[in-house]
């Protein structure tokens, strides 16, 4: 009988793409086209590439059409019904989701859909740095912390109860600065944010 300490650790990719865009005009941010692609698809591309098999992914802002227009077979599709109040309640979605998974996931490797300039180089680095259902580990750009991040199961439920507005897990990191491990990723990655119409030059 395989035992939990026996098996291969499972870091699941959690890719947050629930945003609506606001200051996009509205468009969510899940169906902006890269590279001829919804965004959405093109992230949990990333998540596939750097290692992750197992992917959940939270959507939110016209979720429906993104199921539509997104390939996202083999994915666990959440819908979060409150991602208005911000990624924090993304954040409590994509955890709770990875909980239950039968699979018995060890870790969450947190991607935002909207950072195509990090790509499968940088978020291999971060899930290379697991250790533990203890891990905290957070991508370094320049000497700040940024994503992707990778947050160790025993550290789910204080993310979740820390986890409110558009802090995500900023607060519960804040408290436990210790304890994380950074990666640089300075090298091969652009953390940039797709925010503004401006932004949408990073688009390819």
């Amino acid at each position: 009988m395989t035992t939990a300490e026996d098996r291969t650790p499972l870091v699941a990719g959690l890719l947050l793409a629930a945003g609506g865009g606001r200051r996009l005009g509205g468009r969510p941010k899940a169906l902006l086209t890269h590279r001829g692609r919804p965004l959405v698809e093109h992230a949990v591309g990333v998540l596939r590439a750097a290692g992750c098999s197992v992917v959940h992914v939270v959507l939110g802002a016209s979720a429906g059409i993104v199921r539509e227009r997104a390939e996202l077979g083999g994915c666990v599709v959440v819908e979060n019904p409150e991602w208005r109040e911000g990624m924090g309640s993304s954040l409590r979605a994509g955890l709770a989701s990875l909980a239950a998974d039968p699979r018995g996931v060890d870790a969450a490797l947190v991607v935002l859909v909207d950072q195509p300039g990090i790509g499968a180089e940088a978020v291999a680095r971060v899930r290379a740095a697991y250790g533990s259902r203890d891990s905290l580990v957070a991508a370094s750009y320049d000497g700040h912390r940024g994503h992707p991040v990778l947050f160790g199961a025993g550290h789910w439920a204080g993310i979740a109860e820390s986890a409110v507005g558009d802090r995500g897990a900023r607060d519960y990191l804040a408290a436990h600065r210790d304890a994380i491990t950074p990666v640089d990723c300075s090298d091969v990655a652009e953390p940039y944010d797709i925010d503004t119409e401006a932004d949408l030059s990073h688009l390819e």
